[in-house]
């Protein structure tokens, strides 16, 4: 099995709903075990700032599906919760899933960039997940703490 690190966030349509029904699918998914759940945050949005703020999170799973089955997985989840695809960054969302590492590896394709291509940069993503390995390195050899401790930004408060 290969440990996997989703993020997981949500600022449409009840998002403490639609976090804890994401966690029960990926509790589903074929050949994969969720083995741990951070702790949800309230982020601010990213990008325009007339959306409500957003739940984050993130899960720990061990799979041994591959990264684009995991992937095909984790949007058919968003699909069933009501997400709709659009050309715009960034605006709100039902659901969002994203794989920021599988394994030790790097994935760069048309459809996957793992890790996840601005992941170091985003609190909204990097504190969900300190919360569940605080001494994980990235695939380049950097660690965790050291890319929470460049970042200006303070800690999300609790969902």
């Amino acid at each position: 099995m290969t440990r996997v690190y989703i993020a997981i966030g949500s600022n449409l349509a009840s998002p403490l709903n639609q976090v804890e029904a994401a966690i029960d699918a990926l509790k589903q998914l074929p050949e994969s075990q969720v083995v741990a759940v951070s702790p949800f945050f309230r982020t601010p949005p990213l990008g325009p700032q007339d959306q409500p703020d957003y739940l984050n999170a993130a899960v720990a799973l061990d799979t041994t599906l591959s990264p684009l089955a995991l992937l095909d997985n984790t949007q058919e989840i968003e699909r069933q919760q009501g997400r709709v695809r659009k050309a715009e960054r960034w605006g709100p969302r039902t659901l969002d899933l994203d794989i920021m590492l599988y394994g030790n590896g790097t994935i760069e394709n048309e459809r996957l960039t793992i890790p996840h291509y601005d992941m170091k940069h985003r609190m909204f993503m990097l504190w969900p997940l300190f919360q569940l390995a605080p001494d994980l390195f990235f695939p380049d050899g950097q660690s965790l703490r050291g890319c929470l401790s460049c970042l200006k930004d303070t800690p999300p408060e609790r969902w």
